[in-house]
């Protein structure tokens, strides 16, 4: 199997990237995760109440499932202001007593949540277009936040300048979340002060009538019944797990590629020790897929720059766990995210989170933890530069004598002077552009797109700051974006990163 041909690798379907999506956009938003299914379901029946047509409707599913798809985006952004942004968006969502207080003392919405929100859905439309659900769907996500009396955001448009799919997920999103926290008539007293201002009071009057109702039968919803009721024919297209990864290493800048950097170097890895190619193709996807459960980790955790409090590595511990959890609602992933959950065992048994050790670790599990490690140490973090290509593989040894990773698997990583380092990155499958940006505009994007400032990006490439602007203007323009978030998502399809 030829590792930088991406049509080696299985597809899987449009609907499985999406329940994956929608199971990181819940851990990033604070919510159990099956929130933007029922979110989902919700919505169907809304709008179906309200007379949608079955076009509409399908909007309405793809776009629920969809709607915090660009929540990584963003998350270095909440977490400056906020501190952590998982917890700010949880008290969001489920309309936390004061959760707004905090906003207004920063400057008030306009200046603290507009930003977000063009990143957020700047992120989320360009999900939906890689996914080939672009049109109505692209259009909802890019509107997601918008209200009906114009108070929402980016843009402050209102009424039937947004489409109506927009309104219906809103309400049905908010039904689900009160509904939970606060039970049914809470809920229905919460929606009923948001009409005709964040959704048409038409709308409430179909919600309210049917709550009760809708709220009880969810509850008897099973796996299967959501895949049934929430699937739409677009969604059973081809698609890959690349944007799956891409999406995840948006919530810490510096993780920028990543998750396909470890991909590669694993197959690559299973290929010198002559695994078969379905072998290869299970821990290539796997490392693509290992970093979902980072999604559950508040930024400010991972870009401390000291030894982490026990109560913060209890949630970095967990990290493997919400991989593996993922599974059991991706489908055809199920598979690929379990393996993918080895990825931090150790073989002395001071891994996490299981805790295995010895020969409970299949030799794909220690390929892949092998392969993370090193990346890992051959990448800028926060807290350190990038290892010489001889430190990392010093400490990888390390780890070997010390009885932590498998000697098979870090010979074959290490074979040939350390050819794994920098393996192509595979774009994205179905990523078709015609976008041709300047050797330097690609070096200056690269930059910005590891969380470089501008003046930063500068003194790296011995630049002026105005040079770097103008470079950055221009690949926006190129790209037909505004924010770095939606920049590096696309570049990583292109195969830029």
């Amino acid at each position: 199997m030829t590792i930088a041909d991406p049509k080696s690798q299985t597809p899987i379907r449009v609907f499985d990237s999406v329940k994956a999506l929608a199971f990181i956009g819940d851990l990033s938003m604070g919510q159990p995760t099956d929130h933007s299914l029922r979110t989902g379901w919700i919505a169907a029946r809304l709008a179906q109440a309200a007379g949608l047509n079955a076009d509409e409707n399908a909007t309405v599913r793809e776009a629920s499932l969809l709607r915090w798809s660009g929540c990584t985006g963003n998350a270095a952004g909440f977490a400056e202001v906020f501190g952590d942004d998982i917890a700010i968006r949880a008290k969001m969502v489920e309309n936390r007593p004061g959760w707004i207080e905090p906003i207004g003392a920063l400057g008030g919405a306009a200046a603290v949540l507009m930003p977000l929100a063009r990143i957020h859905c700047e992120v989320s439309g360009e999900v939906a277009r890689l996914l080939g659900l672009a049109g109505p769907t692209e259009n909802t996500l890019r509107h997601i936040f918008e209200a009906w009396d114009g108070s929402g955001t980016p843009n402050g448009v209102a009424r039937d300048a947004v489409p109506m799919s927009v309104y219906v997920v809103a309400l049905a999103g908010d039904l689900e979340a009160f509904g939970r926290v606060y039970g049914v008539e809470r809920a229905i007293a919460l929606i009923k002060q948001r009409a005709d201002a964040r959704y048409p009071a038409h709308l409430v009057d179909i919600a309210v009538s049917n709550a009760p109702a809708w709220l009880k039968e969810i509850e008897k919803m099973r796996d299967v019944d959501f895949d049934r009721a929430l699937s739409t024919p677009a969604m059973q297209q081809a698609s890959s797990a690349e944007l799956i990864a891409d999406v995840v290493d948006l919530k810490l800048p510096w993780m920028t590629g990543f998750s396909r950097r470890v991909a590669a170097t694993a197959a690559a890895c299973c290929e010198r020790l002559s695994l078969d190619e379905a072998a290869q193709s299970r821990v290539y996807r796997a490392g693509l897929l290992h970093g979902i459960g980072r999604a559950a980790v508040p930024n400010s955790i991972w870009n401390q720059d000291t030894s982490l409090p026990a109560s913060a590595w209890e949630k970095v511990r967990l990290v493997p766990y919400w991989t593996a959890r993922a599974g059991k609602q991706t489908g055809v992933l199920a598979q690929a995210t379990e393996l993918a959950s080895y990825a931090y065992e150790r073989l002395d048994g001071s891994g996490y989170f299981r805790g295995l050790s010895g020969a409970a670790l299949t030799l794909e599990a220690r390929v892949l933890a092998a392969s993370v490690a090193w990346v890992a140490l051959r990448s800028r973090r926060p807290w350190r530069a990038e290892l010489p290509a001889d430190e990392a593989a010093q400490q990888l040894r390390n780890e070997v004598a010390n009885g932590r990773l498998c000697s098979e698997a870090v010979n074959a990583l290490l074979a040939e002077g350390q050819a794994f380092a920098r393996l192509p990155i595979i774009p994205v499958k179905a990523a078709q552009h015609n976008v041709h940006l300047t050797v330097r505009e690609i070096e200056v994007l690269r930059a910005i797109s590891l969380g470089s400032s501008n003046k930063e990006a500068a003194r790296e490439l011995t630049l002026s700051p105005s040079t770097v602007r103008t470079h950055v203007e221009s690949i926006f323009r190129k790209l037909e974006c505004s924010t770095r978030a939606s920049a590096t998502l696309k570049a990583s399809a292109m195969g830029l990163l």
